[in-house]
C-alpha cells in the first residue's frame, strides 16, 4: 500500500531576525493513500473548473487571502462564497492526516542559540518519526512511504536531501535506520507549478495551523474546518509537535 505525505511550509525558518508578529517556523504534512489522495485530486480539479474553467489553477494559501494574481475573482462576493464553501467543504470531507511540527523560535534560541540544528531539517524529523508511528499503528504489510515536498533553492534541497539520507543511515531518536527503511521511504522535490493538490493543500493548511500556535485562543474559522483531522495516538493530538 502506497502513502503519500505531503509538506509545505509557514513562516520563515530563519533565526537571526525574528517577526514579532509571525514567531514560529512550521512545516505542515498532509498524509493520504493512493486512493484518498486520488478523490481529494479530483475534487480540487472539480472545484478550479467550475470557480476558473481551468484545473491549472493553483491553490495558493497568501494569493488566496489577498484576492491576488487568478484570485483577483474573488472581489465578487458571490463567487467567493462559492469557492469558500467548495473548498472547506473538500477540507472537511477528505480522508488525510495532519503532521505538523512548529518551532516556537524565542523559547528555541532562548533554550539553543540563534546556531541551533536547521529548524527545517529539525521539523521534518519530527513529522517523519510521527508519520511512522501512524503508519505502524496500522498493523499492514508492505507499505511505502512517498514524501513530497515543494523546491525552495537547489543549496536548499540538496542539504535537505542530504539531511533525509542521514536519518536513514543513522534513524531518528524516537526510530531507528532498519524500521525507517522499512517502509522504503523516498522523497522528492516539486516545484509550486507542477500543480500538485498534495502541496496545495499542505499550505492552505500550514498558515491557518500556524496562527493557531501563535494564539489558539485568537478566532480561526479555517482552523476549525480542519482540527479533527490530526494524527491521533492516545486521545491526544500527537500529529501536531509544538518545539520546544
Amino acid at each position: 500500500m502506497k502513502y503519500y505525505l505531503y509538506i509545505d511550509e509557514s513562516g520563515d525558518h530563519g533565526l537571526t531576525k525574528i517577526n514579532p508578529n509571525f514567531p514560529v517556523f512550521l512545516l505542515c504534512g498532509v498524509l493520504f493513500n493512493r486512493s484518498t489522495y486520488e478523490n481529494l485530486r479530483q475534487r480540487f480539479n472539480e472545484l478550479k473548473s467550475s470557480v476558473w474553467d481551468d484545473k491549472k489553477v493553483i491553490f495558493h494559501s497568501r494569493d488566496i487571502r489577498k484576492c491576488e494574481k487568478e484570485f483577483q475573482v474573488l472581489f465578487n462576493m458571490e463567487l467567493k462564497e462559492k469557492f469558500y464553501e467548495g473548498l472547506n467543504q473538500i477540507i472537511s470531507e477528505s480522508e488525510y492526516r495532519i503532521i505538523a511540527s512548529a518551532i516556537q523560535k524565542n523559547k528555541y534560541i532562548k533554550q539553543y542559540g540563534r546556531l541551533g540544528n536547521d529548524v527545517y531539517e529539525l521539523s521534518l524529523s519530527f513529522i517523519i518519526e510521527r508519520a511512522v508511528f501512524f503508519l505502524d499503528s496500522l498493523n499492514k504489510e508492505d507499505i511505502e512511504l512517498n514524501i513530497v515536498i515543494e523546491k525552495r533553492g537547489k543549496k536548499e534541497d540538496r542539504q535537505l536531501h542530504q539531511h533525509f539520507q542521514r536519518l536513514l543511515a543513522r534513524g531518528t531518536g524516537y526510530v531507528s535506520a532498519e524500521r525507517l527503511k522499512s517502509y522504503n521511504i523516498d522523497i522528492e522535490f516539486k516545484d509550486k507549478k507542477d500543480n500538485i493538490n498534495g502541496l496545495q493543500l499542505a499550505d492552505l493548511i500550514a498558515y491557518p495551523l500556524a496562527r493557531y500556535v501563535i494564539d489558539p485562543k485568537r478566532a480561526n474559522p479555517a482552523f476549525d474546518v480542519f482540527q479533527n483531522k490530526f494524527y491521533s495516538r492516545y486521545g491526544k493530538r500527537y500529529g501536531l509537535k509544538i518545539f520546544p
